[in-house]
């Protein structure tokens, strides 16, 4: 695996799953996050659901680029680490 991917590693009883996901992917999935469309879409299923207390805000993509420069310079940082009471585990790393 490459240096320039995160890593998402899923530990079950049974199972080691490791996910590698691009820099690629995390650009392109900000984009789609961070569309007007897509905030539209979450914007409506939570009014669908009567939950009308919380909107999802815009944010424009400029704003992301530097958060993802950032995440990209650091590699190796511990992002999330958690274990469930059923023994299953997530670590996001980067």
């Amino acid at each position: 695996m490459s240096d320039e991917m995160i890593k998402v590693k899923i530990k079950t009883k049974n199972k080691r799953i490791t996910i590698p996901v691009p820099y690629v992917f995390v650009n392109i999935f900000s984009a789609v996050l961070s569309s007007k469309r897509m905030v539209r879409f979450a914007n409506r299923a939570i009014e669908k659901e009567g939950k009308v207390s919380f909107r999802v805000p815009q944010i424009e993509r400029k704003d992301l680029k530097p958060l993802l420069r950032a995440l990209s310079k650091n590699k190796g940082l511990l992002l999330v680490e958690t274990k469930l009471k059923d023994g299953t585990e997530l670590i996001v790393k980067l």
